[in-house]
Order: C-alpha cells, then sequence, then structure tokens
C-alpha cells in the first residue's frame, strides 16, 4: 500500500474513532408546559401525574432555577439555537406571525445544528419550528397563509425554501407552528396533512425512529426534538383522554410524559444511553387560558407555575423558569439538584465546549458552558446575569439574588397588567430580592436605589455590547429600548 493511502486511511480511522468519543446530543423541548406540570419539580402543589419524566429526574441534574430567554415561543427557540438573545433581532415583542415569510435566524448566524456539522454530527430536528419561513408553489409564487382570520391551506408539494434544513439541520420534520399545526413539513416540502390529535406521537415516532437508525452509525448525533405539547390545540389522543380525571390539558401533559419516556427507552433499547447527553425542558411557562389554570388550581390543587408568580407572557417567573433536567449516565450525577442561575441561551457554549470548538466572535454572544456545573454542581461560573423577556417587549434583569424589572405589571397576560398596573398607581419598576421572596411579593425598588441603579446600567452595557459574554463588540439588528418607550399594551400569540 502507498504511503498517501496508509496515511489517508489512519487519519479515516483516527476520525471515526474521535467521533465515536463525542456524545449524542438530544435537547427535548416541550411547548408550554409549566415548571409545576413536573411532579419531581412541584411534590406538594403538583397533581398531574409524570412518572417517566421523574424518573429521568432521578438518573439526571435538575436545575431549579433555570430560565427561557423568553416568556413566549419564537423568540426562545430562537436563543436556544443561536445562543443570542432574541431581543437583539427583528422581534421586539410577541412571536412570528404565521404568515412572516423572512427566518428570524439569520442566514449567516451560526446555529447549534450548524456548528455540531462541522465536528461531524449528523443534525435533525423533529415537530415545531415557529422561525419564520415561506411556502411557495411550483413558479415560486408565495402562497398566503391567511384570508382575514381564516388560515389557509397549504398544498401537498409545496416548497419550503428557507426552512430548518438551511439553519444548520441535515433533515426535519414537523410543523411551523399551531395554527398550521395540520400541515406537516418534511425537509423542504409539505408531504401531508393530518389531524392536529396525531402530532405528538408522530414526532414521538419519528424521534425513536431516528435513535433507532443511528445507533447503528459511527457518527454522533444532535436531535433538535420540539414536540407540539402542551400547547393549544390541547389534544390528548383518545388512548389518553380522561386519564388525568383532571381535564384535558392534564391529559396532554401525562401524554407529553409518555412521549418523553419513549425517547429515553428509545436510547436504553439501542445501547445508546450512555454516550448520549439528553436535555429536557420547556419554552417558557405554562398558558393558563389553554390550561385553564386557574381552574386546575381551584377544584384540583394543582398549580403549574408552582410557588411563583405569574404565567406564560409574563415577566414574573411563572412566565420563564422552567423544567430543565438533563441527563448523560456516568458524567453527571443521577438524582443531583443544581441551584445554579442559568439560562437556554447556554446550548450553543455547552455544546462548543463538549467537542472542543471555540466560538467565533458574533457566535453564541450570551451563551455561557454549563458543562462545568454538570460535572460538578459545586463548580464556579461566569454565568452571572440572565436577562428576562416578555411578550410585550419587556425587560428584566437578574442575578442570584436581585430580579429588576422595568415595568409597573406582569408584563403580559396575567393580573395586574401593565394597563391595569398604572391605573393602581402601582410603581414603574419592580425590585424582589428573589433569595427571600421568589413568589415576587414585595417589591423593594424604593428601599434599595443602589441595586436598581446597578442592575439598570448592568442591563445597558449587555445591550449596549451587542453580548453578554466577553469579547469584541457586537452589533444588535435594530435599536433596543429598555424601557419599552413606545408602549404597546397587547401582543397575541399564535
Amino acid at each position: 500500500m502507498k504511503f498517501s493511502k496508509l496515511f489517508t486511511l489512519c487519519l479515516l480511522m483516527a476520525t471515526v474513532a474521535s467521533a465515536q468519543k463525542k456524545p449524542n446530543i438530544i435537547y427535548i423541548i416541550c411547548d408550554d408546559l409549566g415548571y409545576g406540570d413536573v411532579q419531581a419539580l412541584n411534590p406538594e402543589r403538583g397533581k398531574i401525574l409524570t412518572p417517566k419524566i421523574d424518573a429521568f429526574a432521578k438518573e439526571s441534574m435538575t436545575f431549579t432555577d433555570a430560565h427561557s430567554a423568553s416568556s413566549v415561543c419564537t423568540p426562545s427557540r430562537y436563543a436556544v439555537l443561536t445562543g443570542r438573545y432574541a431581543w437583539r433581532s427583528r422581534l421586539q415583542e410577541g412571536v412570528l406571525n404565521g404568515d412572516e415569510s423572512v427566518p428570524l435566524i439569520a442566514d449567516q448566524l451560526e446555529t447549534v445544528p450548524s456548528m455540531l456539522k462541522k465536528a461531524g454530527y449528523k443534525t435533525t430536528a423533529i415537530g415545531k419550528w415557529h422561525l419564520g419561513f415561506s411556502f411557495l408553489d411550483a413558479n415560486g409564487k408565495e402562497y398566503e397563509l391567511y384570508q382575514g382570520k381564516k388560515v389557509m391551506d397549504i398544498p401537498i408539494g409545496a416548497q419550503v425554501p428557507n426552512g430548518p434544513i438551511t439553519r444548520g439541520f441535515d433533515s426535519y420534520i414537523g410543523f411551523h407552528h399551531a395554527a398550521t399545526i395540520n400541515t406537516i413539513i418534511k425537509d423542504d416540502k409539505v408531504i401531508a396533512h393530518m389531524e392536529p390529535v396525531k402530532m405528538l406521537q408522530l414526532l414521538t415516532d419519528n424521534a425513536t425512529d431516528y435513535i433507532a437508525k443511528e445507533a447503528k452509525t459511527e457518527a454522533p448525533f444532535f436531535m433538535y426534538l420540539a414536540l407540539n405539547s402542551p400547547h393549544s390545540p390541547v389534544v390528548p389522543s383518545e388512548k389518553w383522554k380522561g386519564k388525568s380525571g383532571m381535564g384535558d390539558y392534564a391529559d396532554f401533559v401525562m401524554e407529553t410524559d409518555d412521549a418523553v419516556g419513549q425517547v429515553i427507552k428509545a436510547l436504553k433499547d439501542n445501547g445508546i444511553a450512555e454516550n448520549t447527553l439528553v436535555f429536557f425542558t420547556s419554552d417558557n411557562g405554562c398558558s393558563y387560558p389553554a390550561a385553564k389554570g386557574s381552574k386546575l388550581e381551584k377544584d384540583f390543587g394543582h398549580y403549574p407555575s408552582a410557588q411563583f408568580r405569574g404565567s406564560k407572557s409574563d415577566i414574573w417567573e411563572g412566565g420563564h423558569r422552567i423544567p430543565f433536567i438533563v441527563g448523560w449516565p456516568g458524567q453527571i450525577e443521577a438524582n443531583s439538584k443544581n441551584n445554579n442561575l442559568i439560562c437556554q441561551t447556554s446550548l450553543m457554549a455547552t455544546c462548543a465546549e463538549i467537542i472542543g470548538a471555540k466560538l467565533s466572535g458574533n457566535s453564541g454572544v450570551d451563551s455561557y458552558s454549563i458543562l462545568p456545573l454538570l460535572k460538578n454542581n459545586k463548580a464556579k461560573t461566569d454565568y452571572k446575569l440572565v436577562v428576562h423577556h416578555s411578550i410585550q417587549g419587556k425587560f428584566s434583569i437578574r442575578n442570584k439574588q436581585w430580579k429588576l424589572e422595568l415595568t409597573p405589571g406582569s408584563g403580559g397576560w396575567s393580573n395586574p397588567t401593565d394597563v391595569k398596573a398604572r391605573k393602581e398607581n402601582l410603581p414603574e419598576i419592580q425590585l424582589y430580592n428573589m433569595e427571600k421572596d421568589e413568589a415576587e411579593t414585595t417589591n423593594l425598588f424604593d428601599k434599595y436605589p443602589k441595586v436598581v441603579k446597578k442592575l439598570t446600567q448592568q442591563l445597558e452595557e449587555i445591550v449596549q455590547n451587542g453580548r453578554t459574554t466577553s469579547g469584541q463588540q457586537q452589533q444588535n439588528d435594530v435599536p433596543v429600548d429598555i424601557y419599552k418607550t413606545k408602549i404597546t399594551e397587547a401582543a397575541v400569540e399564535n
């Protein structure tokens, strides 16, 4: 054998061996699952049974102070996949409208899957996208999604030229958002229409099939599994309807729990659980209107936001403090708790550290690696500050002890809304001591002016620097107003 061929063969073998050492990475993100909907996180006031997630928690590390980057869907998903707060983009409040065809993730922006692909990973997205794309006919003309308020059917065969497979994923199957949940997309084409009640099992089956297939190969994989549940339409399947005795939402949470269990079981059955890092989380807090949250509390004693104030849409904790459980057998201590303050922007930097990659200056600008915390829950971390954002674009900044909120009310749907708060002459600023008052009951803004000033300055610097992490200053895509001087009091999510 010639030297050049021998060298090439040795290099190939070394590459395969290196790839085999890299863990598979799965990110399971539920849609509107509240912190208190997981019984392991809310044992006293959580009445919905979640045995599969609870079992996973016993094998894993549970973070008790983890947060989505926003209290609604689109911006939190943007942050997960880019390591960048979405308020640095054009999206300053709310979510993308269903007919917004320009992707929120700019095509030149590095994503978690595009970074991992460079390191030899196969990448797949399964489930909800809601980050913007268009549907085109055979002539390249864009389909209109809406006639008035009516959602139009997208024909089978319609093209999706700027979807997930253009943002770092090798393959994709799923749907755009709740209003078009009946339209199934595979890679870059509409392939079917289906009843929403069948969606959760479709996503679960695709995830377990993918695991079974990739377990037979040598390259590691990254799976972004974005479940449709328990977001509206709240449609538990016939098998699960009535199981909870507490209504459709509770049934749907139980079915979601079972779906997660099927994915974890597939890893074990295919012999790759030991080399797979699994993140389990939610994109924001529970939607009380969809869940009929007040009825769950009053009639059944179930509190979807646990002990926290507010729910989806809000600047308060119930809007963005989310379940966050991470498992990696042999690498992460089983049945462990971690009380460090973290945000879901962490995925990019964490993955980069795992594969030994160095992020470029404009990648993952708000992402800190939590790998040291996964290895040792007492490890030191640079994660000192997290910025929160409500559906109305209201800002909050948090360190371990203090939380400053630049809005008089919830910043979302819960009462008092900002309109009602102003009618009640409530202060324009809220400050809470989260170590003593995690339920956010006592506003201390007037007692600690120095804390208010310092946190405000830190938020201004984070905005102005175009990044939270250290490094060269970056530019936000649009001007960012932390005080929302052009106040809008209603932001509607599809």
